[in-house]
C-alpha cells in the first residue's frame, strides 16, 4: 500500500500541531504572553518548513486533492504576515481589555492553516473543509470579549450569515458533482472544455453560487452586510486579522475556481462579477462616508477594496492575478497598520474608536498622527505608497483585458473614498484637542508598525520587486 507524500502538506501539520500544545498549555501556564510567544515559535517553524524543506513547494499530494505551488506559497506568506502582525498587537489590546487567554492564540492558528488550506485546494471538498476550519475559529474569536454585547452580537451575526453563505456553496458543489461528476477543480475544467454541459442552466446556476458565496468571504456586497457590524463589535486585533486573513483566502479560491476550474465559462462569472464589482466599490466608498466610527469606516473601506481586487479576477489574465495578489500583500500592511493606531489610542475610559478620539492627535502624538497619515494615504492610494502602485497594477490589468471604462469606474470611486481617508488626517493636524489622549505603546505594537509603514513606503518605491514576485507566482496557478 502507497501511502501518500505529507511533505507538501507539512506547513498545515506543523501549523495544526503547535494549535493544539498551544491550547494544552493554556491549562499549565499562567503568563498568557507566554503561551503567544510559543504560538509564534509554532507557527516560525511552519513557515521555515515551507521553505526549507525539500518537496514541500511544487508538489501536490492526495490524489491532486492539496497541491503545494508558488501561487498557493504566495498566500501563505499573506497569512503567516496577517497571523505575526495580528498577535504583535494583541498582546498589549488583550491586557487592557482584561481577556489575555492562551486560546486566542490557538484558534487564530486554527484559522490561519484553514486558510492556507483554502489556499492549496485542488478539490472543492477541500476547498471547503478549510473554509470551514477558518470560519468556525473566526467566529469564536470575533465574540472573544464575551463581556461586551456587541461582541457577542458581532459573533451571532457572523455566525448565522457565514452558515448561510457555506450551504450556498455546498449547494454549489453538489450541482457541479451532480452535472459532472467530479469535484477535482483541474478534471472539471478538462470536462468543461470539451463542450456539451457549458449552456446547461444547472451550471450556471452553480457559478453564481459560487459568487455568492466567494462574495460573502471577501465582503463584496450586496453580501457584506455581516461585515459593519461584525467589524465593529469583535475585538480590534480580530477586526484587523479578519480584514486581511479571510478576504486573501476567498481570492486565492476563487483565483483557482474561476480562472482554472470555470475557464472555459468565463464569460458567464464575468457578466456576474462585473455588477458584483462596480456594486461593491459604490457601497463600500458612498457609505463610509457618513462613519463616524474609525472600525466601521474600515469595514466599508475593506469592501470597497474588495471590489478593487476583483478587478484581477475580472481581467481574467495572469496579469490580472498577479496585479490581485499583490494588492492583498499591500493591504495586509496598510490595513493592519492603520488598526494597530486605532488600537494604540485604546486605553482605560477610552475606545479610540470613534473620529472625535484623533482631534488634534498630530500635536499630542505627531509619531502616532504621521504613522496613520501613511496609511490613511495608502489607502487613497496617493503615491509614493504602496496602496498606489496596486490600485495602478489593478487598473492596466483590466485596462488591458479590454476593460478600460471598468478601469474609469474605478477611478472615479476611489476619488470619493479620499473624502473619508483624508477628513482622518484633517482631525488629527487641523482640529484642536479636548484632552490629551494616553497612548497605549509597548514593544510589540511598535515594531509592527515599523514593519508595516516600512513595507508601504517600500512597496510604493519599490513596486517592481513586488509585482514581479506575484507575477511568478501567479505563473504556477
Amino acid at each position: 500500500m502507497q501511502y501518500p507524500d505529507i511533505n507538501p502538506v507539512l506547513p498545515e501539520i506543523i501549523l495544526i500541531a503547535a494549535a493544539l500544545l498551544v491550547l494544552m498549555l493554556e491549562l499549565f501556564i499562567k503568563r498568557k504572553e507566554t503561551i503567544g510567544f510559543i504560538a509564534l515559535i509554532g507557527v516560525g517553524l511552519s513557515m521555515c518548513s515551507m521553505f526549507y524543506v525539500k518537496g514541500v513547494v511544487g508538489q501536490e499530494t492526495f490524489g491532486g486533492m492539496f497541491i503545494s505551488d508558488g501561487y498557493s506559497a504566495f498566500f501563505k506568506i499573506i497569512f503567516y504576515l496577517n497571523f505575526y502582525l495580528t498577535v504583535l498587537i494583541s498582546l498589549k489590546y488583550l491586557k487592557i481589555e482584561r481577556a489575555l487567554r492562551g486560546e486566542y492564540f490557538g484558534l487564530l492558528m486554527f484559522a490561519t492553516a484553514g486558510m492556507m488550506i483554502m489556499a492549496s485546494a485542488g478539490d472543492l471538498i477541500v476547498l471547503y473543509l478549510g473554509l470551514e476550519l477558518m470560519a468556525l475559529s473566526t467566529y469564536i474569536l470575533a465574540g472573544f470579549l464575551r463581556h461586551k454585547k456587541k461582541s457577542n452580537e458581532a459573533a451571532v451575526k457572523y455566525f448565522l450569515l457565514g452558515g448561510f453563505s457555506s450551504a450556498i456553496l455546498l449547494y454549489g458543489i453538489s450541482m457541479i458533482y451532480g452535472l459532472t461528476g467530479t469535484t477535482d477543480i483541474r478534471h472539471l475544467a478538462g470536462l468543461l472544455a470539451g463542450g456539451g454541459i457549458k449552456s446547461s442552466p444547472v451550471l450556471l446556476l452553480s457559478v453564481a453560487l459560487f459568487v455568492v458565496a466567494f462574495g460573502y468571504k471577501v465582503a463584496a456586497a450586496p453580501f457584506h452586510m455581516w461585515a459593519p457590524d461584525v467589524y465593529e463589535g469583535a475585538p480590534t486585533s480580530i477586526t484587523a486579522f479578519m480584514s486581511v486573513g479571510p478576504k486573501a483566502a476567498g481570492f486565492a479560491v476563487m483565483g483557482r475556481v474561476f480562472l482554472i476550474g470555470l475557464a472555459s465559462v468565463r464569460i458567464e462569472w464575468t457578466t456576474i462579477l462585473i455588477p458584483v464589482a462596480i456594486l461593491t466599490m459604490a457601497v463600500g466608498n458612498i457609505i463610509a462616508i457618513s462613519q463616524t466610527n474609525i472600525k466601521r469606516m474600515l469595514a466599508y473601506s475593506s469592501i470597497a477594496h474588495a471590489g478593487y481586487a476583483i478587478l484581477g479576477i475580472i481581467a481574467g489574465t495572469q496579469e490580472g492575478m498577479a496585479a490581485t495578489m499583490n494588492y492583498m500583500l499591500i493591504y495586509a500592511f496598510m490595513n493592519i497598520g492603520a488598526f494597530a493606531v486605532v488600537i494604540m489610542l485604546k486605553s482605560e475610559g477610552l475606545e479610540g474608536d470613534n473620529l472625535s478620539d484623533y482631534e488634534g492627535l498630530a500635536k499630542t502624538h505627531p509619531v502616532a498622527s504621521a504613522l496613520m497619515l501613511v496609511f490613511m494615504f495608502s489607502l487613497t492610494g496617493i503615491p509614493p505608497t504602496g496602496g498606489f502602485m496596486g490600485k495602478f497594477y489593478l487598473l492596466m490589468s483590466i485596462v488591458n483585458a479590454g476593460y478600460a471604462w471598468l478601469a474609469v469606474v474605478a477611478v472615479a470611486f476611489s476619488a470619493i473614498s479620499a473624502y473619508f481617508y483624508l477628513r482622518v488626517v484633517m482631525y488629527m493636524y487641523m482640529k484642536e484637542s479636548k484632552e490629551t489622549p494616553v497612548l497605549s505603546v509597548s514593544p510589540a505594537i511598535g515594531l509592527a508598525l515599523i514593519i508595516t509603514v516600512a513595507m508601504v513606503i517600500a512597496m510604493g518605491i519599490l513596486p517592481a520587486r513586488f509585482i514581479d514576485f506575484a507575477g511568478a507566482a501567479s505563473a504556477a496557478l
